[in-house]
């Protein structure tokens, strides 16, 4: 038998934004009830906060460029990505997105055309600009119309994204705007991809007020009351939060900020080999051929990783944890000289309809999406591809890989010029993927967890910084019973 290396109250198995929140808010919530808890923090890999990887790259002018392998901001609207920023004192250090250059292109027929002004996600909310648009035909036009008057679904069944578009905006509203725009979110497909797991807003709404555009008016209506000078966003009597929010230094400053606050047991290049009931607790044998005890364990790793971990002492929960899928995504980053391009860049960049049949999925003008990630004078853009939509182009080499986004920037966006560098990013198996059920099967797995053990992070309620942050507190609440 390995020979323990510690006992600890708590082990959080994954150093990920999940992970590393748990343990924060076990660590500050502990304190703030006078408990004394204490933790071991494990990742295998050799650096802290998974998906949150900036590069910064210097030596081309007057500041660094910010080329984000992850996530390149938090969405505010969920409170918890806020709140935990502004605990780890980064509020100083909040970039929001260029709202005033705020437009959306959709490839339509191989060249960008704008999102008419008014759309919100994907359902109009002002008549003119969507009257005008040429991304959908005069009779495609009257079917989202027809959201107006069709009777509301009232029942709590799931359905999937495609099935939910297609029942009340039509088939081109899928096609056009849903497919790419929504379920480009989770690399998902859309004709799998749950609606409630993802989207429950629009059933919300559906079911409210009986119509999608209805729903969004009014929504609309709200934020707008909210801006005014009786009301804002953040309840602090300052102006509207943006809707995207990045940090100057890029998202690792956030991991990096975490770390910096944690004082329990952190052991980086520390994986878990196996899982045993010990007691009223477990014994987690280590990679080290180490042991450490535990009164209760913290998943926040992939399902591939927890389900085998599980398989001996929570059999049922393992084999839900089987049933999840994952794709895998990738991401090049390209720098230019400003004056080299020709193009605008009078946005934050296009998404990609399947229909469209590209090798890859969206490009974000990231020069234009934020400040302060280039130099003056140069651009930053950034390509995506894999994921459910293009998985072959994982298995592409580096060199094919920035061949192609060249080519297809070139066919989009006229881009003819020889980039500086580029930077390619992949992510295998790293997007979970909501199919239809995943709430039910998530409750289920939950429950048949034993006392003291824990799921936590991007496969079960929300992929989202704000979401795993937030299932990351309501864990910890859990464990210190004060939820």
């Amino acid at each position: 038998m390995s020979q323990t290396s510690g006992q600890v109250d708590v082990a959080i198995v994954g150093g990920g934004i999940a992970g590393m929140a748990c343990a924060f808010h076990l660590q500050e919530k502990a304190a703030a009830a006078g408990k004394a808890v204490s933790y071991a923090l494990l990742e295998q890999s050799e650096r802290w906060g998974g998906k949150l990887r900036t590069e910064t790259i210097d030596g081309y002018g007057d500041a660094p460029f910010i080329v984000e392998a992850g996530p390149d901001s938090f969405i505010t609207q969920k409170p918890w990505g806020l709140q935990l920023a502004r605990q780890l004192g980064l509020e100083s250090k909040f970039l929001p997105t260029n709202d005033h250059k705020r437009r959306t292109f959709v490839l339509h027929s191989g060249r960008p055309v704008a999102m008419p002004d008014g759309v919100l996600l994907i359902v109009p909310t002002k008549f003119t600009p969507f009257a005008l648009t040429p991304l959908i035909s005069p009779l495609g036009k009257l079917r989202m119309g027809m959201d107006l008057f069709l009777p509301a679904k009232t029942d709590d069944a799931d359905e999937t994204l495609a099935d939910f578009i297609q029942r009340r905006l039509g088939r081109e509203a899928l096609d056009k705007l849903a497919e790419p725009l929504l379920s480009g979110i989770y690399n998902a497909e859309a004709e799998k991809q749950s609606v409630l797991a993802t989207f429950p807003r629009f059933r919300e709404m559906e079911k409210q007020h009986g119509s999608l555009m209805r729903g969004m008016l009014a929504s609309r209506k709200a934020r707008t009351a909210a801006a005014s000078p009786t009301g804002n966003g953040d309840g602090n009597g300052s102006k509207p939060l943006s809707m995207f929010m990045s940090l100057a230094g890029g998202m690792e400053e956030m991991a990096a900020a975490l770390r910096a606050r944690l004082t329990g047991d952190c052991r980086l290049t520390t994986g878990v080999e196996s899982i045993q009931a010990a007691g009223a607790g477990y014994r987690l044998a280590l990679s080290d051929s180490t042991a450490l005890e535990a009164g209760a364990v913290v998943l926040a790793v992939p399902t591939y990783v927890a389900g085998p971990l599980l398989a001996g002492i929570a059999p049922t929960a393992a084999a839900g944890l089987g049933e999840i899928r994952y794709v895998s995504t990738g991401t090049i980053s390209l720098a230019y000289k400003r004056d080299e391009i020709n193009h605008p860049l009078d946005g934050f960049g296009v998404v990609i309809p399947r229909s469209e049949n590209r090798p890859i999925n969206a490009i974000t003008w990231t020069s234009t999406k934020f400040d302060q990630r280039v130099p003056d004078g140069y651009a930053l853009l950034r390509v995506f591809f894999g994921g459910s939509r293009s998985p072959e182009m994982m298995q592409r080499s580096d060199a094919e890989i920035e061949q192609i986004a060249r080519q297809e920037l070139r066919a989009i966006m006229d881009i003819d010029a020889t980039p500086l560098f580029h930077r390619i990013f992949r992510w295998q198996k790293a997007t979970p993927q909501y199919d239809v059920g995943h709430r039910e099967r998530v409750a289920a797995m939950e429950a048949a967890l034993p006392a003291g053990l824990h799921l936590t992070g991007s496969p079960y309620r929300g992929i989202g910084i704000p979401d795993c942050i937030h299932q990351a507190q309501q864990t910890a609440e859990k464990i210190l019973d004060i939820g």
